[in-house]
């Protein structure tokens, strides 16, 4: 079994936050798979982002089965962004990460991103869908994802392959304390903006992806993609 341990030699631990709207159908499954990641010390917190479907039961019922899980019920729906700043106050670990709750991503690959971290002494890893197995991706969102990571590379000097990735393993003390102002999907160019803002190195590696379509519930859309724009130079050179 594999123990990752921080720079002082000691257990790691890792919040793993998972946003909810409207994702009855997923929802249990994504808990049994992120639970079943085993070598890792982990907390799991679940925010539910004024769900309609019953996923808000379906927390509840998680909650009662599994008293070790955090839950928080907001009730009013915010966007995704507000619901992961929600989430990142109630984390404890001494890393963060984003778990979608569609079975986009798979919890196994945590393991990729923590013996990177482990091994190559960076600050955060990103696991990038383009340089991994990665499927169903729509062409649309194929080349947002290009355009964005294209962007971010220009604005802030890096070599990303997957600036949008949900994976973003963060320090936790980053995670708790930086001011993020984004409500909706443009969380993640504001985060990553801030994390190469603030001097973090950042290191990707390879995970795997299997994409959904707006029929099986995706939520991003093109209107999205112009505000990420707006959000990484705002940020670059106006905050």
């Amino acid at each position: 079994m594999l123990i990752f341990l921080d720079l002082k030699g000691e257990k790691m631990k890792l919040s793993v936050v998972i946003p909810v709207y409207n994702e009855k159908n997923t929802l249990e499954k994504i808990v049994d798979l992120v639970r079943a990641v085993d070598g890792i010390d982990k907390e799991i917190i679940i925010v539910d982002d004024g769900s309609t479907d019953g996923s808000v039961d379906i927390i509840k019922s998680i909650g009662e089965k599994y008293p070790d899980i955090k839950t928080v019920i907001k009730g009013e729906n915010r966007g995704k962004g507000h619901t992961l700043k929600v989430g990142f106050k109630e984390t404890t670990g001494d890393y963060v990460i984003v778990q979608d709750a569609d079975l986009e991503y798979d919890p196994q690959d945590y393991k990729k991103l923590l013996k990177a971290l482990e091994e190559d002494k960076v600050d955060v890893v990103y696991g990038s869908r383009f340089s991994g197995n990665y499927e169903k991706m729509t062409t649309l969102h194929h080349f947002g994802n290009k355009l964005l990571t294209l962007l971010t590379n220009l604005f802030y000097g890096v070599t990303l392959t997957d600036m949008e990735t949900c994976y973003k393993l963060i320090p936790g003390d980053f995670a708790r304390s930086v001011n993020i102002k984004s409500d909706r999907f443009d969380f993640e160019p504001e985060i990553t903006a801030k994390i190469l803002k603030s001097g973090l190195k950042i290191k990707e590696v390879p995970i795997s992806y299997k994409g959904r379509s707006f029929s099986e519930g995706k939520k991003i859309t093109w209107k999205d993609g112009f505000k990420a724009v707006y959000t990484l130079i705002k940020f670059r050179f106006f905050s």
